[in-house]
């Protein structure tokens, strides 16, 4: 898997190498893209806000793999602890916060802009300002998320699952995809990891 080639400036960060050994498990504070595996677009943000609903930060994905407005870092569920490099498990509630604004992956019960049948998700908040509406539930297969596999994110608070709805928006943000929260499982709603930097694994002395 594609590695960013720069340095993050946490102190004593242990980037995962390229060994298969080494690269299996994804991490806590890990940076990466989350891309769509039905449509192959990347998870994306940017300061952009929606015309309706919530007024709040807009979410789309996006095809370019360049776009540095589709780094998202992982961070443990409100009130929860998760040190650097701890390994995320099937099951568990992270955050994922927007490494260029900010702002965390938020969804509520306001109606999506394009398809009124789902549910908006936004990118809402800051490190001193975020609620459970942050909070997701990594859905995956086995007891640890590990960087090849397929996976799901349910909403906590709603229930719903990020998906693509299959639409897309015109002007200020022309050709970008729809992301909203699904009631059920659909086509759009399985992702995979892709371009980042991964936290190795620090393996704990017993």
């Amino acid at each position: 898997m594609p590695r960013l080639p720069i340095l993050l400036t946490f102190p004593l960060l242990f980037l995962a190498s390229s060994t298969k050994a080494d690269d299996e498990f994804v991490t806590c504070y890990s940076v990466l893209k989350l891309m769509n595996v039905n449509d192959g677009s990347r998870l994306h943000s940017h300061d952009v806000k929606y015309g309706s609903g919530s007024g709040q930060q807009s979410v789309t994905a996006v095809k370019n793999s360049d776009d540095i407005n589709s780094h998202w870092q992982i961070y443990p569920a409100l009130g929860a602890q998760c040190g650097r490099g701890d390994v995320i498990k099937c099951g568990d509630k992270i955050r994922l916060k927007h490494l260029t604004t900010g702002t965390f992956l938020h969804s509520h019960h306001f109606t999506a802009p394009l398809s009124k049948q789902h549910q908006e998700v936004s990118a809402f908040g800051s490190e001193s300002e975020s609620d459970t509406g942050d909070d997701w539930t990594i859905l995956c297969n086995g007891d640890e998320w590990v960087e090849s596999e397929q996976f799901k994110l349910r909403h906590v608070v709603t229930g719903s699952y990020l998906s693509l709805s299959g639409q897309q928006f015109g002007r200020p943000i022309h050709g970008q995809r729809e992301v909203v929260g699904t009631d059920s499982i659909t086509g759009g709603s399985a992702w995979k990891l892709a371009e980042g930097i991964y936290i190795k694994h620090q393996q704990k002395d017993l």
